[in-house]
Parts: C-alpha cells; structure tokens; sequence
C-alpha cells in the first residue's frame, strides 16, 4: 500500500514545488494575513455535518481518500445530486485561474469516484470574496496531471531534497518568503 499523500499537498506542489518541500519535507510553516484569511474561513466547512436542501444532500469536511493512488483529505463541501459527489473547494481570495487549486479539486473527485463507485464529471472552486463559483470539468488531461504531480511528490519526499526557489510573483504574498529566501537562493544558483 502506498504512503498516503495529503489532497492539499497537491496544491501545495503545484503552487511551487519548494513551498511543498518547506512544508512537508523541512516541517516549516509561518502563518501570514492569507494563511490567517484561509485558516478562519475554513473552519465551518471543516466541521463534518450535513444537510439536505432541494433534495441535494450537502457534506461538510468529509474526509477522503485513495488507495489507489494513494491519497488522503478532507473535502470543504461535497453536494451530492442523484447520488453523484460534487467537490466544491472553497477558497478565501478573489475568482482567479489557479491550476494548482484546480488540481486540488481534481484529485477529491478522483477519491469521491474510488470511494462511491461512480464518475464524478465536475465540481466547482467557491470563492469568498466574490461568493461566486467557478465550475471545472474533470478532463482527462487533468486527472493525468493530477497522477503526474502526486507521482513527481512521491519522488521528491524519497530524495529529501529543497528544490530550488522560483523567485517570482508567487513569492510576493507566500508566507514562507523568509523561510524559503528565494532572493538569496536565486543569487547563490547564479554565483555558485
């Protein structure tokens, strides 16, 4: 059976492949205005409960999983319409194209689908600040990528090692800049 990696680790590497290993290689963590923004905006759809309106069954912070792949989470909210799982990751910023976060979401419907035994075709990121939806279908070109990056994860937690920074716009708002010194890191990779 394979080490289960955490759904949210996905994003995590996709977003930036040395913020991935800071978190979950080095054990590093600072929190930052976004984190903070993230961490309370979270805490109701991570209570596990549910309800049903319009006769769609709604679930918060229902845990997740794939041996298969071998994967592990908790889904913010999944809607369950005829009995077929809709993730619906929620997210604190504006509505903004993220692959990363698309990733996210692909890799809780490909759980849903191991898990309940049918095709989870789409889902939706929910962004709070806009209270709006942004629907995504389940392409196979991302559930391909999904199962590349969780593979590229593996690797990467079996070598231990620190990835090299980007030192680019994602660096602005992280909040493991000063862990990370992409700045720094960059100058010695240029010098050394």
């Amino acid at each position: 059976m394979l080490e289960p990696i955490h759904v949210s680790a996905i994003q995590h590497y996709a977003f930036c492949p040395r913020q991935f290993a800071l978190i979950h290689i080095e054990q590093v963590w600072e929190d930052n205005l976004y984190t903070e923004r993230g961490h309370r905006a979270h805490q109701k759809v991570h209570q596990p409960g549910g309800f049903t309106r319009e006769g769609v069954r709604v679930e918060y912070g229902l845990a997740i999983w794939s041996e298969r792949i071998g994967l592990i989470g908790q889904a913010d909210v999944v809607e369950f319409v005829d009995g077929v799982p809709y993730p619906v990751e929620h997210k604190v910023g504006p509505r903004k194209y993220r692959k990363a976060d698309e990733l996210q979401l692909t890799a809780q419907a490909l759980c849903l689908e191991e898990m309940f035994g049918v095709e989870v075709p789409k889902g939706a990121l929910y962004y709070r600040k806009s209270r709006k939806r942004r629907e995504v279908a389940f392409t196979s070109e991302l559930r391909d990528e999904v199962e590349r990056v969780v593979a590229e994860i593996r690797e990467l937690l079996k070598s231990q090692r620190l990835p090299p920074p980007t030192n680019d716009d994602r660096c602005r708002h992280c909040s493991l800049y000063d862990a990370c010194m992409p700045q720094a890191a960059s100058l010695l990779e240029h010098t050394g």
